[in-house]
């Protein structure tokens, strides 16, 4: 199939096919006409790497991710840790938002939004 019925099949925009294939993701076959000739299992990978995508997890750890699941001799142990780990970084990136959140709900309760110049929000910024 062409990279239009790929990309359709897949979710993922042909730009982006052909950077997982720049990059080496996947490796779709070539016609007789040097045209990329996309199978079943290149859209199951890009199936699989755009769900990965989704979840937050970054280029190198999708290509990590898509050897484990191509290896059929892999530990389970190995998938968890980077699973675990990318769950970890979304706790983290919570947490910080949740204080961004905090301090600028408190800023915005203390600014009265009328027609003085005082600002709680503008004084925070530029103290920062």
């Amino acid at each position: 199939m062409n990279i239009g019925e790929a990309s359709c099949r897949s979710g993922l925009p042909a730009k982006t096919i052909r950077y997982y294939e720049d990059i080496g993701l996947i490796q779709p076959d070539r016609g007789g006409n040097g045209y990329r000739d996309y199978g079943s299992d290149d859209v199951h990978k890009l199936r699989f790497l755009h769900r990965s995508r989704s979840l937050g997890f970054s280029v190198d750890e999708c290509r990590q991710l898509l050897a484990l699941y191509e290896d059929k001799s892999r530990a389970s142990a190995d998938v968890k840790e980077i699973a675990t780990s990318k769950l970890g970084e979304i706790d983290r990136k919570i947490r910080e938002l949740s204080e961004l959140r905090l301090t600028l709900e408190h800023l915005v309760h203390a600014c009265h939004g009328n027609e003085r110049p005082d600002c709680p929000i503008l004084e925070e910024l530029s103290e920062g």
